[in-house]
């Protein structure tokens, strides 16, 4: 099976199930991190973040969605 097929067939699944899959997947690649590539931005971007970390503290999940839908 080519990956555009594939992929096709993934396309057709309800989007739940596509989720599910996308999970499997995800996790699938948990066992040997060192071979997902890290592209170099990734790297700066960490390296960045942990030079200057925030002097806030983090925000909750909460704090999170309702900033992003533009509550307060």
């Amino acid at each position: 099976m080519t990956p555009k097929t594939l992929l096709d067939e993934i396309l057709k699944l309800p989007p739940a199930e596509r989720l599910d899959l996308i999970g499997e997947v995800w996790d699938s690649l948990t066992p040997t991190p060192d071979t997902v590539p890290v592209p170099d931005w990734h790297k700066a971007e960490l390296d960045r973040i942990l030079d200057h970390p925030s002097p806030e503290p983090p925000l909750t999940w909460d704090e999170v969605q309702a900033k992003l839908r533009g509550q307060k």
